[in-house]
């Protein structure tokens, strides 16, 4: 087989749709539109969800269940490696934090996660710590104080 003899498949092309051509093409005047409405004009088209005024079934069903998303605690995060700005001997606290710009919002409480080496002695004060900041926490000196 040669570049020059290749075929596309029968029925991979089709001829193209030219609508509004005379009677012969099945798709003249009105284009296939029908008469008048609103599909009929230009950019008109209806929402999927529209159920023509009737009242939609999203609204039909009732509201079930309970959703806990105004009660929850979300924490200002920062990593074991962020750490490492401070001096040793340090007593690290959200306050302290924030003051520097480590972290941008106090929230609702600070967790340190384990991403990263820590290597300065420090104490740091935190909501929440992972398992892994622990360990790296642990294995730098440092002390770790749930407040």
């Amino acid at each position: 087989m040669k570049l020059h003899e290749l075929e596309k498949n029968i029925g991979a092309t089709h001829r193209r749709k030219r609508v509004g051509r005379g009677p012969g093409s099945g798709l003249g005047k009105t284009s296939g539109r029908g008469q008048k409405g609103q599909k009929a004009r230009s950019g008109g088209s209806i929402n999927p969800v529209f159920e023509g005024g009737q009242l939609p079934l999203y609204r039909r069903l009732p509201k079930r269940g309970f959703t806990n998303a105004r009660f929850k605690i979300r924490y200002a995060t920062i990593n074991v490696e962020d750490l490492n700005a401070f001096e040793d001997g340090t007593v690290v606290t959200p306050a302290l934090l924030k003051d520097k710009g480590i972290i941008k919002k106090g929230l609702d409480g600070l967790k340190v996660l384990g991403n990263g080496k820590l290597e300065r002695k420090l104490t740091i004060q935190a909501n929440k710590f992972s398992t892994s900041a622990l360990e790296k926490i642990k294995e730098s000196g440092s002390k770790a104080e749930v407040i």
